[in-house]
């Protein structure tokens, strides 16, 4: 029996382990927190204070580098404290560290030259590289280039523009979304020919003769040929019979257009759960004989025409991947061209879902190999697959989550990748970089220090630089061999110094467990700066429950919202519960046709944890807060646990997964469009609200819908409750922006605190 088959008797279990926290705190002799009006406004006025104060200390949480092209050296620009900087070059042999300029003498040319007061540390260079073995800069300051000499700061006007490019943090293979359209090419791999659609049909042209050859006669304008490829020999023509299908629209109205006297309609085009696809049946056609042959398969219905990978100096055979609409299966199909014949290479099926946007394939035609992620096994793991017999091989194994491919070695035949969950004694969620073989053999840890890892490489992938850091402990950037991995020399380390100079607390991490008594819940609290040790808080949840990743920090964190927020009289926390992606399969899979879980369940443990170790939390009071899935998640706490929530605001949520886009929703919700969508719809549930609740929506949200939040208000007011609600002129997919941010520390201050939050209207 899987450990969450027991959910409902764990919970009772571990609810039955817990005293009352409300009594705990009482015996302790701790009071509520209640603020007068004047403490709150000077709680505001504190609050404003500390969050400029930690937003001018810079974190430089990465390191940018710059490389020159022959990866000899680098430069960096280095943050300051009051938003400045300064630029640094490095020497990547040694690792030895210099200014790059004499920023007051480069400040002093531009100024003479320019006639613009220019300040040391704030010199604006878009763009910047050295030549003459480090002796000249060229730098474009604006739209204009210079050449700066090293040895006497003369500066002059220069056209050289000659400059090289390279993003080191770009991942070596740039993966295709299956949304995009198949690679079309009208003309044959000769160059002689040419496809033309006419009428739905499909033609060959000769474009030395102008000679028509007609390949297609049931073609029409409702249901074409299209989506075309040649194969490399250009002796066939891969094309689809598509069935179009048009996309349904959604509306909003922009309300307050400068200018106008009356509100102005948009309309764009959406697709929402269960609406029809464009289908394409896949067809090749012979040019010499002109004969059609229907490939043995069903239609594409999902996603669009696919991108098409022969065999290696083979046009006989031809690879594609299909996803079938649901997300239970996906698979690499083989297409022999001579008979229409299909043969499944990779052929996936699970009970509930596969994570679309994170399959990973990458084709080795000169092996006929194929590298591909799966979850099969528990985790996300490589495997390696013939293409010819579809036999799979593991290429990592172990009960840690392959979290994205950096680069694949064709020639030493190693992947180099990130993962998460190696370690037993560190964060699960932390990220580090490993290469191996495709046998599996010779795992390598590029990232040994504890942290979670940002890495980049050089230009020759000789050398890297390795950016780390923890939620509280700040960053490192350390410049590594790549051969062997030895650090050369840290280029950088961060201190808490200047934070905790200003009294800002740092974020604390907390680990309980979920809702099977086993699985370790990972989250951070966030802790007033002035906390009383003889009062309790109320606890407010920032929660975001997207099944489509996982979402608590976990780089260096001084500032932030939550802090902000907790400067008021709060305990802040953040949590990833069950449901959330980046752990096990099985961890994961409590979202499916489950969205309204939003692992709450371990969320609520978790806090009740959290309050033995923190007896200042009063979880008696407890709000949250978010937005977009965030929004759906915050409402539903009201909806579904009105015993542990009282307070909640909501911004521009996606309350029913029927109104929201259809590629999020079907891949966590499934399809075809079931009962459950409705079952779990806050707008369904709208008459079991028992908090307080604050709706935000931006009347041009393009992202979800605005109807979603206003047809929640709708049901809300039917089944009378009291809710409070802001719509935004002209805002689109957000929190609410400023004016949203300071109204939800106003409602919590007040549902929460019970106190009145300063008045603006009445302000000097």
């Amino acid at each position: 029996m899987s450990i969450y088959a027991t959910v409902k008797k764990s919970i009772a279990f571990i609810l039955l382990s817990f005293v009352s926290f409300q009594s705990l705190a009482q015996q302790a002799g701790l009071r509520p927190y209640a603020p007068s009006a004047a403490e709150v406004a000077d709680a505001y006025r504190l609050s404003m204070k500390l969050d400029t104060a930690l937003r001018n200390i810079p974190t430089n949480n990465e390191l940018i580098p710059f490389w020159n092209k022959d990866g000899t050296a680098f430069w960096y620009k280095k943050n300051l404290p009051n938003r400045t900087w300064e630029y640094y070059n490095v020497e990547a042999a040694t690792g030895k560290r210099k200014i790059a300029f004499d920023h007051d003498k480069l400040a002093q040319r531009i100024e003479k030259l320019t006639g613009k007061k220019q300040n040391p540390l704030k010199i604006q260079l878009s763009e910047l590289y050295f030549s003459d073995k480090g002796n000249t800069a060229k730098l474009k300051i604006q739209d204009n280039w210079y050449e700066l000499n090293l040895n006497d700061y003369n500066l002059t006007n220069t056209n050289d523009t000659t400059i090289y490019r390279y993003n080191a943090r770009r991942p070596l293979q740039q993966r295709r979304s299956r949304w995009q359209r198949n690679r079309e090419s009208r003309k044959s791999p000769d160059g002689k020919s040419e496809i033309l659609i006419r009428g739905g049909n499909l033609f060959v042209i000769d474009l030395a003769t102008k000679a028509e050859t007609q390949l297609t006669t049931d073609g029409n304008a409702d249901k074409p040929y299209g989506e075309f490829a040649w194969s490399p020999d250009g002796k066939n023509i891969v094309a689809y019979k598509i069935d179009p299908k048009e996309f349904k629209k959604v509306h909003y109205v922009l309300s307050a257009v400068p200018g106008t006297t009356r509100g102005e309609l948009k309309s764009r085009e959406y697709a929402q759960p269960g609406d029809d696809f464009t289908a394409y049946q896949p067809y090749v056609f012979n040019v010499a004989t002109k004969t059609a042959i229907k490939v043995d398969a069903e239609p594409i219905d999902f996603f669009g025409a696919p991108e098409i990978h022969w065999r290696e100096h083979n046009s006989r055979y031809y690879t594609y991947e299909k996803v079938d609409r649901g997300h239970q299966r996906f698979r690499v199909i083989e297409v022999d061209v001579l008979t229409g014949k299909t043969k499944n290479i990779i052929d996936e099926k699970t009970k509930t879902f596969i994570y679309e946007s994170r399959i990973y394939t990458r084709y080795l035609p000169k092996t006929n190999e194929i590298i591909w992620t799966s979850e099969q096994d528990g985790w996300r793991h490589l495997y390696l697959v013939d293409a010819l017999t579809g036999k799979q091989r593991l290429i990592t194994k172990g009960n840690y989550v392959v979290r994205d491919i950096d680069s694949v070695d064709i020639v030493k035949r190693q992947v180099w990748f990130r993962a998460s969950g190696m370690h037993a004694d560190e964060d699960p969620y932390f990220i580090h970089y490993y290469r191996i073989g495709f046998d599996g053999k010779g795992l390598v840890n590029l990232t040994p220090e504890k942290g979670n890892h940002n890495l980049s490489f050089s230009p020759d992938r000789k050398y890297y630089i390795d950016n780390y850091s923890q939620v509280n402990i700040p960053p490192v950037s350390e410049l590594r061999l790549t051969a062997s991995t030895k650090k050369i020399n840290e280029i950088e380390h961060g201190k808490t110094d200047a934070y905790l100079a200003t009294g800002v607390k740092l974020p604390e991490v907390f680990v309980a467990k979920g809702r099977d008594g086993i699985t370790d819940i990972w989250g951070i609290v966030c802790l007033p700066s002035k906390m009383d040790p003889d009062k309790t808080y109320p606890v407010i949840e920032n929660i975001y429950a997207g099944p489509h990743d996982s979402f608590v920090p976990k780089n260096f964190l001084p500032a932030s919202e939550m802090q902000s927020i907790a400067e008021l009289g709060f305990i802040v926390v953040q949590i990833d519960g069950m449901g959330t992606a980046n752990r096990s399969k099985a961890f994961h899979d409590v979202c499916w046709k489950n969205i309204a879980d939003a692992g709450f369940p371990d969320r609520i443990l978790w806090m009740k944890a959290m309050a033995v170790k923190y007896p200042n939390a009063d979880i008696s009071r407890v709000g949250i807060y978010g937005t977009s899935a965030g929004g759906q998640s915050s409402t539903g706490a009201l909806l579904f646990h009105p015993e542990f929530y009282k307070a909640a605001v909501s911004a521009c949520g996606c309350h029913d997964n029927r109104i929201d886009k259809q590629w999020w929703n079907e891949q966590w919700m499934g399809y075809p469009v079931g009962p459950h969508y409705e079952e779990q719809s806050n707008i369904t549930n709208a008459g079991k609200l028992q908090g307080n609740l604050f709706l935000i929506v931006g009347e041009a949200d393009e992202n979800v819908p605005p109807e979603s939040t206003y047809r929640l208000a709708d049901a809300l007011i039917k089944a009378n409750k009291n809710f409070d609600i802001l719509s935004i002129p002209g805002m689109g997919h957000s929190d609410g922006g400023v004016y949203g941010r300071r109204r939800k520390r106003d409602f919590f201050v007040k549902h929460l605190l019970n106190a009145e939050p300063p008045n603006p209207n009445l302000s000097k």
